[in-house]
């Protein structure tokens, strides 16, 4: 009789922990395709037996099991890695089992008595004829050579003129021990069922660049609306600064009716554009393109171009409607009517949107809409967008993005999706696990030494680093933090260099951005004065002011130190000074060693002493190394663990330092590399 809740007692080793594990497997873990994902696992049995564990994965539409040796580290934790090589969907999970050739091989090593090694022999014997069994349907030449290692020890234990020790060689031979590891006996051995989903997203998911412009202010003359080739001819520019994802807010047509004027007023004037978030009119809606910018072909030659440039164009996906929608006419219960007959707006007091209408997730006709609004997503990728910008996702149900977003990268494994949602910690992480690829952050609000060294050093650790992909953007067409409402040109590019350094993924919202919009519509306001939101504005791109030299020098080395390019490597330093902020981030490899100092005082030169240990950065506590400022060009020679630095932010607010280590040669002929 078998004890009710046993499967089988003989399945001796214990899986007691995976990691990564979101939830418990709830939800997918995140990696790059062609990028090694690592899995720890704590694995052990009971006594002194040998365990063998495999990490075991294979891609969700294909059922073929693929298996790589875990290592045990130590403390009962084994350790593997696989590399998912295409874009997908994975399993991945844990088998285990007590090996008990291998537990033999480690008794015997161990025996020194000539009697116990030449019963150990037999006992070996049959543990290898068993693995010769198991590889005769697999491998006849394997078989063979195990049967005969078999007999070769039951004559050796057989043989008292054989010298125990020439009996202990042979049962240890090393390449014969290799081939019968091939053929272990996994009867008995532990899988950790269900086990682990995995998405595997391609490299752009992992690092990448944002520029926001708005289509419709592209015009090159002060009033006239832009348009598509407008912005195919700023695309030289937006490349030259380093940008790889053109970011547009929604470009369909705009809502007549409740059309806010200037500066979010509830009354228009004749010329008034309206917000591009207010979505849908005569014109059309979600799958329509609004006149003045372009037609459908015009903008797939956009697409075309960008990625000429090597840029790819984002849309934002907004799923909410201007009162004219068609889609308010054709399907009523999509909203929320109210008893006065007129359909509730969308509201965040103090804040009033009139002129935009919610959909209602708990309409009886859900189905329809959830099948409508993931057909705007297919329209899209159609037309040859892959990354999309999801504004205000966590005020759409949750078990729609997680349904929507799986049936999208079920076909579309390449599309990426950001989520943009600054609200409470544990609605952006859950936005995340449904399947966001990047997730906008706190950072804007985050400008303190301690509050920035708390907040990234969260995001770049487990458990939300498994999961949660940081974009971190300094403004935003909502967002003119007050930090930036001095105009400082040292405060804007502080913020650019904290964002470009200490996150893979970054944006701005520009031409705003680079030529130091700073003034708010009201004091205490985060709301831009004579916002793009509501309004054309022709931008003086030449402006002498401008940042955009700047912007293109961080960029540039962004893309050319892969040390930058990922958030696990973030270690924060020690400097004795509150307004001075220091990090690390070194490349997988651990070849490219990038150390980033930042005066977050705009008007004042900060000093300081910088700790960076000597055996932090692989160098000996004597030897000589270089640190090249990869903003200002300076190379300091630098030795031991405490370093002198002064940033005048009027001169330069940061230094992006690369390490080049003493190497010397045989000729005495001594540099840094």
């Amino acid at each position: 009789m078998v004890p009710i809740g046993v499967a089988d007692g003989r399945q001796r080793a214990v899986i007691d922990a995976v990691l990564p594990s979101v939830d418990s497997g709830r939800f997918a873990a995140k990696c790059v395709a062609g990028e090694p994902f690592a899995v720890q696992a704590n694995c052990f049995a009971e006594g002194h037996d040998v365990l063998r564990v495999m990490l075991q994965w294979r891609r969700d539409d294909d059922e073929r099991m693929h298996e790589v040796p875990m290592a045990l580290k130590w403390n009962d934790e084994w350790h593997a890695s696989f590399t998912p090589p295409t874009p997908g969907r994975y399993h991945y999970t844990v088998c285990a089992w007590v090996d008990a050739l291998a537990s033999w091989h480690h008794e015997l090593v161990r025996r020194v008595d000539a009697q116990d090694i030449r019963i150990a022999a037999r006992v070996g014997a049959a543990e290898i004829a068993a693995a010769a069994s198991r590889a005769s349907a697999a491998n006849a030449a394997d078989a063979r050579q195990l049967r005969d290692w078999a007999q070769s020890l039951e004559r050796g234990a057989a043989d008292s003129a054989l010298d125990s020790a020439e009996l202990k060689a042979r049962a240890l031979d090393p390449a014969l021990t290799q081939i019968a590891q091939r053929y272990p006996d996994r009867q008995h051995a532990s899988t950790l069922a269900p086990g682990f989903p995995l998405v595997a997203d391609r490299e752009r998911a992992r690092f990448s660049t944002w520029y926001e412009l708005f289509p419709r202010s592209a015009g090159q003359q002060p009033g006239r609306h832009g348009t598509f080739a407008d912005v195919q001819a700023q695309l030289p520019r937006i490349q030259r600064m380093g940008f790889d994802v053109l970011y547009f807010p929604p470009i369909h047509p705009i809502g007549r009716e409740q059309r806010k004027g200037r500066n979010n007023a509830l009354s228009t004037e004749e010329g008034d554009v309206g917000s591009p978030w207010a979505i849908g009119a005569a014109e059309g809606g979600h799958k329509d393109i609004l006149p003045e910018l372009g037609t459908h072909e015009q903008f797939r030659a956009l697409v075309q171009a960008a990625r000429a440039h090597g840029m790819e164009i984002a849309l934002d996906i907004a799923f909410q409607c201007a009162p004219d929608h068609p889609y308010v006419k054709e399907h009523p219960a999509w909203f929320k009517w109210r008893p006065d007959g007129t359909v509730q707006y969308a509201e965040n007091p103090p804040k009033k949107y009139q002129d935009i209408y919610p959909f209602n997730f708990e309409t009886e006709d859900w189905p329809a809409m959830w099948a409508e609004l993931k057909s705007v997503l297919d329209h899209w990728i159609a037309q040859g967008v892959a990354v999309f910008r999801v504004d205000n996702p966590h005020t759409k149900a949750f078990p729609f993005w997680e349904w929507a977003i799986t049936e999208v990268k079920r076909r579309h494994p390449e599309v990426i999706f950001l989520a943009e949602a600054f609200t409470r910690p544990k609605v952006m992480h859950r936005l995340a696990k449904l399947g966001f690829t990047q997730s906008y952050t706190y950072f804007t609000w985050r400008n303190s030494k301690k509050e920035l060294t708390e907040y990234f050093t969260e995001l770049s650790t487990s458990p939300g680093l498994d999961y949660f992909r940081p974009n971190v953007w300094p403004n935003t067409p909502d967002i003119l933090h007050e930090s930036l409402q001095n105009g400082s040109p040292a405060q804007f590019k502080a913020r650019l260099v904290l964002a470009a350094t200490l996150s893979a993924s970054y944006g701005i919202y520009g031409p705003a951005y680079e030529l130091l919009e700073h003034l708010p519509r009201n004091p205490g306001s985060e709301e831009y004065l004579d916002s793009e939101k509501y309004q054309l504005r022709h931008w003086q791109l030449d402006a002498p002011h401008s940042l955009e030299g700047f912007i293109a020098h961080v960029n540039a080395i962004r893309h050319a130190h892969p040390a930058l390019q990922r958030n696990d490597t973030l270690e924060f330093l020690a400097v004795d000074n509150a307004q001075m902020l220091a990090f690390l981030k070194r490349s997988a490899d651990g070849r490219d060693v990038i150390v980033t100092v930042v005066n977050l005082d705009p008007w004042n030169t900060q000093i300081g002493w910088l700790e960076l240990p000597p055996e932090l950065i692989d160098v000996g506590s004597e030897e000589p190394f270089q640190m090249h400022d990869l903003l200002g060009g300076q190379r300091f020679r630098w030795q031991g663990a405490r370093h002198y630095i002064q940033l005048n932010p009027w001169e330069a607010p940061a230094h992006v330092m690369q390490l080049r280590r003493h190497v010397r040669t045989e000729r005495d002929f001594d540099y840094f590399q």
